[in-house]
């Protein structure tokens, strides 16, 4: 699936790859992370994972280049909302088309963002990148940022630092450049 020079339809090929994962907060997105890692795995990407109490859920990074500070880490969520009372004219977990449009559960929020930065990985471990690239995809961002607490804590505890994040939730096409942030008292 991956390819060395992805192009759009690389991206919605794996935009439809992913929205098949039924990863709706209630639900476990193992399968999903096991498919991205293994994938990785396959074009000789390491990755980590850090799970909730339960094991169910994870939180994936992984790293392309060099393992050393600095580099981007490209940030995503892979925990959706339920469809659940909402009127769908086509199945939420299958990609469909209609007038240049993609459709299914988390195309925008945020699978579409995910499934780039996936789609994009075999082209980066070619490139002999000078500094690192990193997935960060974590789990339950819908129910309030839960899962990235973990992997946030593993960043800190035991990887390199990054030099910034890009966190690829939906802005309408517009750079938003901080969060107001929060702080549990």
């Amino acid at each position: 699936m991956l390819q060395l020079e992805p192009t759009a339809q690389d991206c919605i090929a794996a935009l439809a790859e992913l929205v098949k994962f039924d990863t709706t907060s209630r639900n476990s997105n193992l399968e999903l992370i096991n498919f991205v890692q293994s994938e990785l795995s396959a074009i000789g990407i390491k990755s980590r994972l850090t799970f909730d109490e339960q094991k169910t859920k994870a939180n994936l990074w992984a790293t392309i280049g060099p393992d050393i500070e600095g580099g981007v880490v490209l940030s995503g969520h892979t925990d959706v909302v339920p469809v659940d009372g909402q009127n769908w004219s086509s199945d939420p977990l299958e990609l469909t088309e209609r007038d240049g449009r993609l459709f299914a559960r988390g195309t925008c929020d945020m699978k579409g963002f995910v499934a780039c930065a996936f789609a994009h990985a075999q082209a980066m471990a070619k490139a002999e990148l000078k500094v690192p690239v990193h997935f960060a995809f974590s789990y339950d961002e819908e129910v309030g940022c839960v899962g990235v607490q973990g992997l946030i804590k593993d960043m800190q505890e035991n990887l390199p630092k990054p030099l910034a994040v890009i966190v690829g939730e939906p802005t309408s096409m517009q750079i938003v450049g901080a969060h107001k942030g929060g702080e549990a008292v």
